[in-house]
């Protein structure tokens, strides 16, 4: 049999060098093992980084969402509150549209033919300075004389039933207006070369109450601008953009009642010892003849001839706008130059009055059944649907207003006024009959709505005008 074993003869000495040397491979091999690994490694994780760092780049701000996310519900702590609002940027204020309107100067142009032109074509300053007022022109119309109806204090009386007394609300004639009936209404728009008409300030007891101190600074002007603010409705914009010559000859009035004096006062509006602020003449007015403030409003705006019984001209501005033009100017460009007696601002919407009554109806500024009653009686004068009058837009908008005091003028005021008390305080709606029926008012200038963008700065309506209460 054979021994598969071999047997080999290691010495002490040669053991240990054996073992030596094999000790030194195990670690030259384990050091080779280790750096490999380590190699290894570092190229896998180089690896990864190049093919997932959009992912580890993206986990920070996902984390920073969850983490704003999880706020949401939760009240702030203080601290943080006062930290970050220590660090907040201040809001910009931002401008009322009234507030960027106020004092502005600069003019309204539109294109006309291709060419931007301005809408209200002024005379240079230095002209204005040296303008003459033609107070001897006597102009050319079918009316010599108007006769305003008056009476003692006595109310109407039919039967043992007082009808007309201050405040009545059923018919709205009262002691201020004196009582129109429909025969007189027809007998006023018959032209004769004396005309016999109501137009307010019909008693001493009407109501409409000015000091005498006013009323002597009244009769003073020969040219007027006026505005009124009834009920607390609105502020006082001084005018603006006027010229010397005209501060020396026009008188601005600003008529305001107890109430709009009380709201003004704690605004710390005061009136001066002399009556003025700032420009405007204040001139307060009592006993108001209606509960609705817009009728008392239209006194001063359409009987300026009977306030200012010396004046030959009147510009009238609603409270809701600031005049922002020479008034001497304004009366040449839209009076003198075009010949006219009334230029009054055209209604930028609608042209037609059956267009505009839908529209008040709509807006609840009248209701059905008053309107109705309006458009029936205009219906049944045989009022056309036409837009237009003597070539002329017949809408208007009405917020401006100027005038010659005429006796033409002075009847077709009348008039105005008396169908606005009639029917309803909308006068956009009877200006077209008016003009209509009357028939003689040829010169009117209707001036487009930029012309009156370029007459005032628009301030809108600041607070709602109280009614009176007894």
């Amino acid at each position: 049999m054979f021994n598969n074993s071999i047997s080999i003869s290691v010495s002490d000495e040669d053991s240990d060098d054996l073992a030596g040397k094999m000790r030194v491979r195990v670690r030259r091999k384990r050091k080779k093992s280790v750096f490999r690994g380590k190699n290894e490694l570092a190229q896998r994780l180089l690896r990864k980084l190049l093919r997932w760092w959009p992912v580890l780049l993206f986990l920070p701000a996902a984390g920073l969402l969850m983490f704003e996310a999880s706020r949401i519900g939760r009240k702030p702590s203080p601290v943080l509150v006062s930290k970050l609002a220590s660090q907040k940027e201040p809001k910009p204020v931002v401008e009322k549209k009234s507030e960027a309107n106020l004092n502005r100067l600069d003019p309204t142009t539109r294109v006309i033919g291709g060419v931007r032109q301005r809408c209200l074509k002024l005379l240079p300053p230095e002209e204005l300075e040296h303008l003459d007022i033609p107070m001897d022109k006597q102009p050319v119309n079918p009316i010599k004389k108007v006769v305003y109806i008056s009476a003692n204090d006595t109310p109407y009386v039919e039967g043992n039933i007082i009808l007309f007394q201050q405040h009545t609300e059923a018919t709205r004639f009262n002691l201020f207006t004196g009582n129109q009936t429909l025969e007189q209404r027809e007998k006023s728009y018959k032209v004769d070369e004396t005309a016999i008409v109501h137009c307010g300030f019909y008693s001493e007891n009407g109501g409409f109450k000015i000091s005498d101190e006013d009323k002597n600074y009244l009769q003073t002007c020969k040219v007027a601008v006026s505005t009124c603010a009834f009920g607390g409705g609105d502020d006082l914009y001084q005018p603006i953009g006027m010229s010397e010559a005209s501060l020396r000859k026009v008188c601005y009035v600003a008529f305001w009642d107890e109430i709009t004096l009380a709201a003004q006062e704690a605004e710390g509006h005061r009136i001066g010892e002399n009556q003025f602020i700032g420009k405007w003449r204040i001139v307060i007015v009592k006993n108001l003849p209606f509960r609705d403030q817009r009728l008392n409003g239209k006194i001063p705006k359409m009987l300026s001839h009977r306030l200012f019984p010396h004046a030959r001209y009147s510009i009238w501005v609603d409270s809701k706008s600031q005049f922002r033009r020479d008034p001497l100017g304004v009366l040449e460009t839209l009076l003198w130059r075009s010949n006219s007696v009334l230029a009054i601002s055209e209604h930028g919407a609608r042209s037609s009055v059956y267009d505009e009554a839908k529209a008040v109806v709509k807006k609840n500024k009248a209701t059905p059944e008053e309107v109705e009653v309006q458009l029936s009686q205009y219906r049944h004068d045989g009022l056309p649907e036409d837009k237009r009058f003597n070539g002329k837009k017949a809408l208007s908008e009405a917020s401006v207003i100027v005038r010659e005091h005429t006796p033409l003028t002075n009847l077709f005021m009348c008039l105005w006024f008396n169908e606005v008390v009639r029917f309803t305080s909308r006068d956009q709606l009877s200006f077209p009959y008016v003009l209509w029926r009357l028939g003689v008012l040829k010169n009117i200038n209707m001036f487009p709505v930029c012309t009156r963008k370029d007459l005032v700065n628009s301030m809108g309506h600041i607070r709602k005008a109280k009614p009176l209460t007894s």
